[in-house]
């Protein structure tokens, strides 16, 4: 754009969102060029963030009419780049962190009303204080956004019990690509009227339309919960317990956490923190968790039940089961210190697959042949939400390779990790979406009439390809 079009259009976006709305200095706009995952760090930039729904709709409108392309940004806690402008021309960078109301929480139709820049912690605590749950959970909690959530449609570690961020939905508000906004907010837990046009929002990493609301399910609190660390010799054996607690406790379960003996030492040497609760030479671990919306359950009593029935079995070897919320804690920082160590760990790869329940043995041990066949010495640490399916079968550098060195294989291996996935019926994205790093994987997974049909959705809510120009999506 010439200099006088993008004065133009930076004074369009200030009448619109302030002049403390509108950032363009390079220091301001730093942390805006992408996730964790991935960051665009050449490209010209103009970052929005906007304080109501109707200020976003007048930014999208002034963006239509100058040909801009907009990349909507939550928190930018992403492993995909969801939230990387793409990498021609000038881009606008629509932040919500200035939209984060709570405007609605009822207890009676058990909903809440957040915008879509509030924290996925501040949404739980405000459900919280009215005695009710929102049952998506995950380790970036504190720092990613509503918007962010639904958008990449999250998971985490209670999708066995509450499931995904979609089926915690009841309504959204969204700004469409010219500037009208749908307004569907309804508390309604049942309706057959139509097309349920929501969902198409929930997990489009906003390629059709920038989330501004959402109206999320709640559910009685929890009020009793009990948290296990139990030790096994294989991941056979933690889909034998996994069955096994199915049967025992049914879908008291709300949490089955599998965990590597290689993660478990990469986040104790993160962390300093050198605690196990089972055995040092234990080779895997299951954090299982089981909760209760009433006092009356004997939920302790099914978790001894369980863990004895295992070791009687020979399911497990030993097993650790949580006496207060502290010990809980200390469990819970082992499985989400995993998570930390790895993004801090330089070069580590990070997965985000997904098979069927069934055949995650299958897929660890496929997996690992196929890694260490491309990079020997490479160290397999998978680790995750055994319960889903979801594992995320992350590899670190061998011992004696740099990081940097072993982050230009990463790509390699990720396809590799990738194959074994698809032929064993899975998918290449469980829950951290597709982003900018994982668009061929798509093309890979999808047929061609699916690659379609997705783009023909694209060409009717956004023909211009205003909204995250980058994606596959827009031809």
């Amino acid at each position: 754009m010439r200099s006088g079009d993008v004065d133009a259009l930076i004074d369009g976006l200030r009448a619109i969102a302030g002049i403390d709305g509108v950032l363009t200095e390079p220091h301001d706009i730093a942390p805006y060029r992408g996730d964790i995952g991935c960051v665009a760090p050449d490209i010209s930039l103009i970052v929005v963030r906007p304080r109501s729904t109707e200020a976003v709709a007048g930014i999208v409108k002034v963006c239509v009419a100058a040909g801009i392309s907009i990349t909507p940004r939550g928190g930018g806690t992403g492993f995909c780049g969801g939230a990387t402008p793409s990498g021609t021309g000038m881009n606008v960078v629509v932040s919500f962190d200035r939209m984060r109301k709570i405007r609605i929480v009822d207890g009676v139709n058990d909903v809440i009303v957040v915008e879509a820049g509030c924290t996925l912690r501040e949404a739980q605590q405000a459900a919280s204080a009215s005695g009710r749950l929102l049952g998506l959970d995950h380790g970036g909690a504190g720092s990613s956004q509503i918007g962010g959530n639904l958008g990449t449609n999250a998971g985490g570690n209670n999708v066995l019990r509450y499931g995904m961020a979609r089926d915690q939905v009841l309504g959204l508000e969204v700004v469409l690509a010219d500037g009208r906004v749908l307004s569907r907010l309804s508390p309604l837990r049942k309706s057959n009227a139509g097309y349920d046009l929501k969902q198409l929002f929930v997990g489009g990493e906003g390629t059709l339309g920038l989330i501004t609301a959402a109206t999320l399910r709640l559910r009685p609190a929890v009020v009793k919960r009990v948290t296990a660390c139990i030790g096994l010799r294989s991941p056979e054996g933690a889909l034998a317990l996994y069955a096994l607690a199915r049967s025992l406790v049914g879908e008291s379960m709300s949490a089955c956490e599998l965990m590597s003996a290689e993660a478990v030492a990469l986040h104790m040497a993160y962390s300093g923190d050198h605690r196990s609760p089972c055995a040092p030479e234990t080779p895997w671990l299951l954090l299982v968790e089981i909760d209760s919306t009433s006092a009356y359950f004997d939920i302790d009593g099914a978790m001894q039940a369980l863990i004895e029935a295992a070791l009687e079995r020979g399911i497990a070897t030993d097993g650790t089961i949580s006496a207060s919320e502290a010990q809980r804690r200390d469990l819970w920082k082992i499985r989400e210190g995993i998570a930390v160590a790895m993004v801090s760990t330089p070069g580590a790869l990070k997965s985000d697959t997904a098979v069927p329940v069934s055949r995650i043995p299958e897929f660890i041990a496929q997996a690992s042949r196929a890694v260490t066949s491309l990079v020997p010495g490479c160290r397999p640490a998978p680790f995750g939400h055994l319960g889903d399916g979801n594992i995320h079968f992350n590899v670190l550098p061998p011992e004696d390779m740099a990081g940097d060195h072993f982050g230009t294989l990463t790509g390699q291996l990720a396809s590799a990790i990738a194959e074994s996935s698809l032929t064993l019926g899975g998918t290449v994205s469980a829950e951290h979406g597709i982003g900018l790093t994982k668009r061929n994987e798509l093309i890979r997974m999808m047929s061609a009439a699916e690659i379609e049909l997705m783009r023909a959705v694209k060409r009717a809510y956004d023909p211009k390809g205003i909204f995250n120009s980058q994606t596959i999506l827009c031809e």
